[in-house]
């Protein structure tokens, strides 16, 4: 997986196409950088760029971005409903994958002391790249606004980090750092602006002052007036989502405005979200409904409808979550074929896709026959009684199919490293005992494909068993080609395994892979017979 950081610089200009459309270009035209998002809001008069790539790349991203808003920003001409301070407002890095707070930390101190520089602005570090605890905080250094920078830019508390500790009025003041990854989440009310801050206020931690706290952890929040949906909004920053989530904010706001005996209409997402708050939400109403919801794009769905993200513009969930968005096309060229097509590879003069990817595939078909019976048992009016039952069989026969299918080019790769090994050079005894290494490390990673067939056939034994007990009886012979299918694909990898341990020099690696893929080759004969067993006995 790519090294990934999210930036989401914040500016001062929500209105002027141009400018919006001129930053959002320096952002797409840095090599590296993938603009995800661009959220302009008019009466917020400020626009939320979303963009991703390597550490050393979105720092480039904001710095482009930044000269360019120098050059079109005017902060003396600025106004809007959205609280700020400066033409760059904010801009956090934001660690995505294979990527550390403290790189991330890095790359805020490099935009810092870079961008302070070649445009002469004051900056200001915040969260995990602020030392100082009064300082710490967004609105901790953003109080007072651009209005009062002018007083407090000059005060030594206020030095800024890097820059001037001057007020340029065109400009104003730039907060950067790193921080957990923030969800920008807004709920519609039919009601005033009063009664959207007075929800704000309940359920925001800070709530009304110490004396008086929120309700929710990690939440900022205020009410406001957006002229262009007519109507109120309290708007949210969910600083930790999986403190804080969505749903719970949404679930929150409902609360009181019933109170308040005024109407919630749906929610709009500022920018992007990650996957997990949307499945930690899905599973959130799926126990509280009671509902049997399996497909990760049905969840999604569920979510969409549930927190009303469609009320004020269409959510593409390929546009909004984040996951989706810089997603890569799995390198699955065998299960991407056709059936035919597949078949006929393996038919090729060739030694690849050979008997590892096929016993992937006739495993991934065995639960998959398993699966399909519990599905069609489900929801059926004749086998209500069984619901219940079918709801505790399917995931675990679904997700074993879903785990199968990689495994099926996953074999297929499984040599790359043992044979890229075999071409290390042997010209000296050093070089000999890192080629062998490399070898054994090869061999041993080809080994864990097959076994690791093994394991994600195993797990849909258990549920095997139990369709086989509860099924729709006039399922039989699926059920009974699915059982054998399984045992077979799991047979066929144990095979593989097999058949490259004997140039295993490990002997404590060797042994216990053994005895774990004996075990589980003869668990597959004994769950096969009982399947078939319990068929033979059923009769109705």
């Amino acid at each position: 997986m790519r090294r990934l950081v999210e930036c989401v610089p914040n500016f001062s200009e929500g209105r002027n196409q141009e400018i919006i459309n001129a930053i959002a270009e320096s952002i797409r035209n840095t090599p590296g950088c993938t603009l995800l998002d661009v959220d302009p809001g008019k009466s917020t008069n400020r626009t939320v760029y979303t963009f991703v790539g390597s550490p050393e790349s979105v720092v480039e991203g904001a710095l482009n971005s930044a000269r360019t808003a120098r050059k079109l920003i005017d902060m003396t001409k600025h106004n809007g409903e959205h609280p700020r301070m400066g033409a760059m407002d904010v801009c956090p890095f934001v660690p995505v994958s294979n990527v550390t707070m403290e790189e991330c930390v890095q790359c805020s101190i490099e935009f810092a002391k870079r961008a302070s520089a070649e445009l002469n602005i004051p900056i200001y570090l915040y969260e995990e790249a602020s030392k100082t605890e009064y300082r710490k905080k967004l609105p901790q250094i953003r109080e007072g606004e651009y209005e009062g920078l002018a007083e407090k830019i000059i005060k030594p508390e206020w030095k800024p980090d890097f820059g001037p500790a001057l007020f340029v009025p065109e400009w104003g003041a730039t907060v950067t750092g790193a921080r957990f990854f923030l969800i920008a989440y807004n709920v519609n009310i039919l009601g005033t602006k009063e009664q959207a801050h007075r929800i704000a206020l309940n359920i925001r931690e800070a709530g009304r002052g110490p004396e008086q706290p929120g309700r929710l952890k990690e939440v900022k929040a205020i009410g406001w007036w957006v002229n262009e949906y007519n109507l109120a909004q309290i708007s949210i920053n969910l600083t930790n989502y999986k403190i804080t989530p969505p749903h719970i904010a949404f679930e929150e706001c409902v609360k009181d405005a019933k109170e308040l005996n005024i109407a919630v209409l749906g929610s709009e997402l500022v920018g992007l979200i990650p996957l997990e708050a949307m499945l930690m939400a899905a599973d959130y109403y799926i126990e509280k409904e009671n509902l049997f919801v399996i497909d990760q794009r049905q969840k999604i769905k569920l979510v969409v409808e549930r927190l009303g993200l469609n009320s004020i513009s269409q959510f593409d969930p390929k546009k909004r979550i984040i996951e989706y968005m810089i997603e890569e096309e799995p390198n699955e060229p065998l299960a991407n074929l056709t059936l035919r097509a597949f078949i006929e590879s393996i038919a090729a003069r060739t030694s690849a896709p050979g008997g590892g990817s096929a016993s992937a595939a006739i495993a991934a078909i065995g639960a998959g026959l398993g699966c399909m019976v519990a599905q069609l048992t489900y929801g059926v009016k004749k086998f209500e009684h069984l619901d219940k039952k079918m709801r505790e069989i399917i995931p675990p026969l679904y997700h074993a199919t879903q785990n199968l299918i990689p495994m099926i080019d996953a074999d297929t790769n499984a040599f790359n490293d043992y044979l890229e090994a075999i071409r290390l050079p042997k010209d000296n005894p050093r070089q000999k005992a890192i080629r062998e290494e490399a070898m054994e490390n090869g061999l041993k990673k080809a080994i864990d494909v097959p076994l690791s067939t093994m394991k994600f056939g195993d797990a849909a034994w258990d549920m095997m068993v139990e369709i086989a007990k509860y099924g729709n009886i006039a399922s039989k012979s699926d059920i009974e080609v699915g059982a054998k299918s399984l045992e077979t694909g799991i047979w066929g990898a144990y095979k593989n395994v097999l058949i490259n341990m004997p140039k295993i020099k490990d002997e404590r690696f060797k042994k216990e892979t053994l005895e774990l893929a004996e075990s589980l080759k003869l668990r597959a004969k004994e769950k096969l017979n009982e399947v078939l067993e319990i068929l033979d006995k059923r009769v109705d």
